[in-house]
């Protein structure tokens, strides 16, 4: 069963954890967010030690099927954020894998 995780959860956590109040750690949680999003955006790029990497790729044009029709259809170019674990965080999660 699988769990979204949302700002309003990181943000009940840091209060829990550090004791700052709800609109202090609402303000932080965005304020991370919206640095990652400017970082991909000025440097395609957002490296968190321990934890991952960002990147923002462009995509070309292509041609694609509509998977129910089978009608052809062209894929206007677009920009994707793909994210690439680190080995720490790799090695945490398949530690209770063995």
């Amino acid at each position: 069963m699988s769990k979204n995780i949302t700002r309003e959860d990181i943000s009940e956590y840091i209060n829990s954890e550090f004791g700052l109040s709800k609109y202090d750690c609402n303000k932080l949680v965005n304020e991370i967010i919206e640095q990652i999003i400017i970082g991909l955006m000025d440097h395609n790029i957002v490296k968190i030690h321990n934890f991952g990497t960002f990147k923002l790729r462009q995509k070309k044009e292509r041609i694609g099927r509509n998977p129910v029709t089978k009608i052809e259809v062209m894929i206007s170019p677009r920009k994707v954020i793909s994210f690439i674990p680190s080995k720490h965080l790799l090695k945490k999660i398949n530690k209770n894998k063995q």
